[in-house]
C-alpha cells in the first residue's frame, strides 16, 4: 500500500481523527518499526468514547492532539467518517488491530510486549496468540498493579520495557489512562510504536466475550456489551452517546466550534 506522508483525517469536537481502516494502520505500523525508530510512535484507537472523553478533559485532549494515528472505532464514527465522503468498513476497525498485527509481525519478526491488566489475562492473551500465531515474538509482559504507581514502581516497569525493547508496546491500561501513561512515558520509551488496547486484551484472551461477527460488522457490537457488561457500557449508550451526536450535529452545520 502506497502511503501519504499524512492520512486523510476530520475534525470531531476539535479534535483530528485519521479515516484509516486496518490494512493501512499495519502499513503504518511497520513503516515505523522499519524505518522511523527515532521516536516512539503513538497510536490510539478509539471512538465516540474516547472523543466525548476528551471534549470533558483538556489534559486528555491535548494527549490526543499530539499523537502520530488515531484510529476510529464504534458504529457513530463510523457514520459520521462516511456522512464526511469516507468509506470506512465497521469490519476494518476496532480491537482486532491487535490480531491482525499479530499475523503480520510472525511473519517479519516483529517484537511484542504486553502492558497492563491482571497477570492472568495476560498470559491468557499470549497463549492464544501463541495458538493461532506460533512464530509470534513475545518479549515480555507486565501486570501493574491496580492503583497509583509509586515513583520507584513505575521506573521498574519503565526500565523493563525498555531492556525488552520492542517493536511495539501495547498498553491495556483502559481508556484513558493508557492514553495518558504513553503520552506520558514515550519520550522515554524504547519502542518504535506504543498503541493504547483498551479491551483487546480482555477481549482475544477471552476473558470477556465478543459479539457475533456479524453483528459487529452491523454496528450493534455496543448492545451485546450493553447486554453483558452493563455496569461499564450503560453510561456511554444513554449518556455519552446522545450528547455526541448533540455536539456533533452543532459542529457540522457551524453553530459550535470546538477547535479553541
Amino acid at each position: 500500500m502506497k502511503l501519504s506522508e499524512q492520512p486523510a483525517s476530520i475534525k470531531v469536537l476539535g479534535i483530528k481523527v485519521h479515516m484509516v481502516e486496518i490494512p493501512e494502520i499495519l502499513s503504518r505500523m511497520q513503516n515505523w518499526i522499519e524505518n522511523d525508530r527515532e521516536t516512539c510512535h503513538h497510536v490510539v484507537n478509539s471512538g465516540m468514547h474516547g472523543v466525548m472523553a476528551a471534549h470533558k478533559n483538556p489534559q486528555l485532549k491535548e494527549v490526543f492532539q499530539s499523537v502520530d494515528l488515531f484510529a476510529i472505532d464504534g458504529i457513530l464514527m463510523i457514520l459520521l467518517a462516511r456522512i464526511r465522503g469516507f468509506k470506512i468498513l465497521k469490519k476494518n476497525t476496532g480491537p482486532d488491530i491487535l490480531l491482525e498485527f499479530a499475523k503480520v509481525a510472525s511473519e517479519k519478526g516483529y517484537t511484542n510486549y504486553f502492558y497492563g491488566d491482571d497477570e492472568a489475562v495476560l498470559q491468557r492473551l499470549e497463549e492464544r496468540l501463541k495458538r493461532e500465531f506460533p512464530n509470534l515474538k513475545v518479549c515480555g509482559h507486565r501486570s501493574p498493579p491496580f492503583r497509583r504507581l509509586t515513583p520507584e514502581e513505575d521506573a521498574a516497569d519503565l526500565e523493563a520495557i525498555n531492556k525488552a525493547a520492542p517493536d511495539v508496546l501495547w498498553v491495556g491500561l483502559g481508556m484513558p489512562k493508557q492514553e495518558q501513561w504513553i503520552f506520558e512515558h514515550r519520550s522515554q520509551l524504547k519502542s518504535a510504536i506504543a498503541m493504547g488496547s483498551g479491551a483487546a486484551f480482555k477481549f482475544i484472551s477471552g476473558d470477556v466475550s465478543r459479539g457475533p461477527s456479524t453483528m459487529r460488522n452491523l454496528g450493534l457490537e455496543w448492545l451485546w456489551r450493553l447486554i453483558n457488561e452493563p455496569k461499564r457500557i450503560w453510561k456511554r449508550v444513554f449518556i455519552d452517546a446522545p450528547q455526541f451526536v448533540g455536539l456533533v450535529v452543532l459542529e457540522i452545520v457551524g453553530l459550535r466550534k470546538f477547535d479553541r
